[in-house]
């Protein structure tokens, strides 16, 4: 089919390429397999981990790299090999994990394949099925595997925005970012979606002018910064919209396939 102007194009999952009911439209799967098959590489780069990335990428009908867990591993979907990851020792998390055990909230902790918890509340399960996550219980006196990538709370937006308040504050080698209204991550400070997106890039041999991507949250802001042309979806905050070249509509209004349709081929 030819005449792509990206050669590599980055979709974040969440509030982007789904719609708030985390659901793939027709409109947008056509456009994202357009692209494909116009000779551009996809790759989804979300603060999901590859088990419930997978889904939406057998949905759309493709396979190959994942950018998961906001850049901390690069996995390859056909293999499920991990091409590169951001590691974190179990130590440098005990600060996060007390923290939350003594207010009562809800975390996960994430090896590249693997969401272990240790305990579960009806909303954290309700938002698991919501994206297909399905996480592992484990004992708490455990000691935690090696090779882990992020710890991952979950909560309302009230409470994120005190415990936010409090994180920044402390002093400590990792990075928390928040990846969406209801949660904040946890992981090696090196690691980003803009960080994974450009060592992807540089792997291809594809020209920063030839990689596009679009995003709608703070995850998102080194990604959209880094691509020739980032787009922010209508729904993104402002400092997100403020990050990219341009906007599209929101994710509720097919915003993907837009992008895709007036800057991604003539």
């Amino acid at each position: 089919m030819g005449n792509i102007n990206y050669d590599l194009i980055a979709l974040d999952i969440d509030g982007t390429l789904l719609t708030d009911g985390h659901v793939l439209t027709a409109g947008v799967r056509e456009a994202v397999r357009e692209a494909h098959d116009r000779g551009a590489e996809i790759v989804l780069c979300t603060g999901r981990g590859p088990v419930n990335a997978m889904p939406v990428l057998d949905e759309l009908g493709l396979a190959g790299t994942m950018i998961t867990h906001n850049g901390a591993a690069t996995v390859d979907s056909a293999s499920r090999g991990v091409l590169h990851q951001y590691s974190i020792e179990a130590a440098e998390l005990a600060r996060f994990r007390e923290y939350c055990l003594l207010a009562k909230l809800h975390f996960d902790i994430n090896t590249p394949f693997e969401m272990l918890i240790e305990g579960i509340t009806p909303e954290a399960q309700q938002m698991y099925k919501l994206y297909g996550a399905n996480p592992v219980m484990r004992k708490p006196g455990e000691p935690l595997p090696e090779g882990l990538v992020k710890f991952t709370l979950f909560g309302e937006i009230a409470d994120l925005d005190r415990v936010e308040a409090d994180w920044n504050g402390w002093t400590h080698g990792l990075q928390h970012i928040r990846s969406g209204d209801y949660f904040i991550d946890v992981q090696h400070k090196e690691a980003s979606k803009g960080t994974a997106l450009q060592q992807l890039a540089r792997l291809r041999g594809i020209e920063q002018s030839r990689v596009m991507a679009i995003g709608n949250y703070f995850n998102d802001v080194g990604m959209l910064a880094f691509a020739g042309m980032g787009v922010a979806v209508a729904n993104s905050p402002d400092a997100v919209k403020e990050a990219a070249n341009v906007l599209t509509r929101s994710n509720e209004e097919d915003g993907v396939a837009h992008a895709l349709r007036a800057f991604a081929w003539k």
